[in-house]
């Protein structure tokens, strides 16, 4: 479904990326893993065709984008919805307003979106009262939920694209949109990439993970696979994890509360929506 070939990317003289390849199978999802600055959100930027590589291929279900038309780059684009770190809503428009833009952009009638924007509310797990609130109205949770229903309604795109997507969310919320992303894939069949500096997310949501650092794999496998690697970088990386995950070990066999299992129960699918005001 997607695929990058040995892309290399640069600003001036700066490198930002070398030699990546990875693959996204169809109805999986990818995590691109790493500290800050290591060139994570660039693969976003490069996979919409907002930048081209220095060298390399990016494909799309065969199709190279680097070497597409601009017409056809926009077909192409029309593939995917993308989630903005901090969910990047307008603030000028209510919750119906924002699901709905790309919609009422294509001229569909209105009562045809309206009723739309209610199933894609639903299928975030939110009540579809909310369409009238602003967004600053909702908590962050609700807010980055309401962002990835309005990546859905963009033509039901068959990609989702995840950048930082639990960025600055209390633990509960942050579990409700991982919760969501497992089920968009699972139940819905989405491919999708999701960048993140978070272990935990990744570790959650991810088929395979590349692990990057300063432009460069250092890693790439299953989730299973990354928890035994060795490399010293992703031992230092993964070891306030690796610490965290012992001492829940321990207070669990201290009877002290229940260890996570990296089940989603918090999320059961577009019946369980959240009221307004719940995170």
């Amino acid at each position: 479904m997607i695929e990058f070939r040995n892309v290399t990317f640069s600003i001036g003289n700066h490198t930002i990326l070398v030699n990546i390849s990875f693959t996204v199978a169809r109805g999986q999802t990818r995590v691109i893993l790493g500290p800050s600055g290591s060139g994570k959100s660039t693969i976003l930027r490069l996979l919409l065709g907002l930048w081209t590589p220095d060298s390399g291929n990016i494909l799309v279900s065969g199709e190279d984008i680097a070497r597409a038309t601009p017409e056809r780059l926009r077909d192409i684009r029309k593939m995917m919805g993308i989630v903005f770190q901090n969910g990047a809503l307008f603030d000028s428009m209510t919750v119906g307003e924002n699901v709905g833009y790309t919609m009422l952009e294509d001229k569909q009638g209105d009562e045809e979106v309206e009723g739309l924007v209610e199933t894609y509310l639903k299928q975030v797990g939110l009540d579809p009262d909310l369409r009238d609130r602003m967004p600053d109205e909702l908590s962050g949770g609700m807010q980055r939920r309401v962002a990835i229903a309005r990546a859905l309604a963009a033509r039901n795109p068959e990609i989702l694209l995840y950048d930082e997507p639990t960025t600055g969310l209390d633990p509960q919320s942050a579990q409700r949109i991982t919760d969501l992303i497992v089920y968009l894939r699972d139940k819905m069949a989405k491919t999708s990439i999701m960048v993140t500096h978070d272990i935990a997310d990744a570790f959650k949501v991810g088929n395979r993970i590349t692990v990057l650092d300063r432009g460069v794999v250092v890693f790439e496998g299953t989730p299973a696979e990354l928890e035994r690697a060795s490399d010293p970088f992703i031992a230092e990386f993964l070891a306030p994890f690796r610490k965290s995950v012992a001492a829940a070990t321990r207070r669990a066999d201290r009877g002290e509360g229940p260890v996570g299992s990296g089940a989603v129960p918090g999320f059961s699918g577009p019946s369980q929506r959240q009221p307004g005001g719940n995170p």
